[in-house]
């Protein structure tokens, strides 16, 4: 029984799907499907139920699973726990970052790192998809309040999201003051946090604005650009809208209520603690963005509470 095929197994299962977890592993579909084959030969027994519409675990493959999810956890610590005795920070190293927040941040922070440590090889995954490790990734960055179950996370730092506009558009409709006068304003959606309403905290209240969304989009780069562009006002993470800011060609709005604040966090397999390649990444990772991030660094309201 090889361990290649144990972690194909465990990786299927988690993603539900052989394409998802072929592109998780670097693999092709054809080789995951191998590896597949290989195990179910080698424990005597179907594990899979796979056609055309779906895939499912068989009973025996729903007995082998928890075994299987142990075997790879364990590999993963003792490979861990001997880089940790003799203090190597070398070899792979598979993270997972939401695609703006990678795209604007952690790419240059990594490379920093990469030449800090020349024995390490990074495995990048910028996807607003991934929501777990699985048996993937070594880690996963995190802008959510929650912890993931049986992971250990340390935080990073925060996440704040304020109202921006652009002076045009102001000059056009006006600069609302409260939450009551954004009803009478034009709005800029991300279609992924699902309701159009926006949901503020005001002291120990929570308020709701209804305002009409001109555009909806799926990209907080398009967010951005729209907002620049005067289409309306947008409700940006300001790790995205900082430097338009502090350009001028967008203004954060106050309107009483306090910005919306989420922990950054990095969240890796709970062991025996971080091995020194993890322990090595999460403290580049803070010192690199710093707690309050160097995004909001003159920002308007970034001393705002923090969590």
């Amino acid at each position: 029984m090889k361990l290649d095929g144990i972690i194909a197994f465990v990786t299927v299962a988690d993603c539900g799907s052989i394409n998802e977890a072929a592109r998780q592993l670097r693999l092709s579909k054809s080789a995951v499907s191998e590896r597949l084959t290989e195990l179910e030969h080698a424990v005597g027994a179907r594990l899979l139920s796979r056609n055309s519409r779906q895939l499912a675990l068989t009973e025996d493959g729903l007995a082998l699973l928890d075994r299987a999810r142990r075997i790879v956890a364990e590999t993963r610590e003792a490979k861990e726990d001997l880089a940790r005795r003799r203090g190597e920070i070398s070899g792979p190293l598979r993270i997972a970052v939401p695609r703006a927040f990678g795209d604007l941040h952690l790419g240059p922070i990594l490379y920093d790192f990469m030449h800090r440590y020349p024995d390490v090889s990074v495995t990048a995954d910028f996807d607003d998809r991934i929501s777990d490790l699985g048996s993937s990734f070594d880690a996963l960055v995190r802008i959510a309040p929650a912890d993931l179950p049986k992971m250990a996370s340390e935080r990073l730092t925060i996440s704040r999201r304020t109202l921006v506009a652009a002076p045009s558009y102001l000059d056009r409709h006006g600069r609302p003051e409260t939450v009551d006068q954004l009803e009478q304003h034009k709005a800029i959606h991300y279609m992924e946090r699902g309701p159009d309403d926006w949901t503020f905290k005001a002291e120990i209240e929570r308020v709701v604005a209804r305002v009409t969304p001109r555009l909806r989009v799926t990209s907080c780069y398009a967010m951005r650009d729209a907002a620049i562009a005067g289409i309306g006002i947008a409700w940006l993470p300001t790790f995205h809208s900082y430097q338009a800011v502090r350009d001028g060609t967008l203004e954060i709005l106050d309107i009483g209520v306090d910005p919306d604040v989420t922990p950054i966090t990095i969240a890796y397999h709970n062991g025996l603690g971080p091995s020194a390649k993890m322990r090595a990444l999460i403290d580049h990772l803070k010192l690199s963005i710093g707690d309050p991030p160097y995004w909001d660094e003159g920002m308007p309201l970034a001393t705002v509470a923090t969590v």
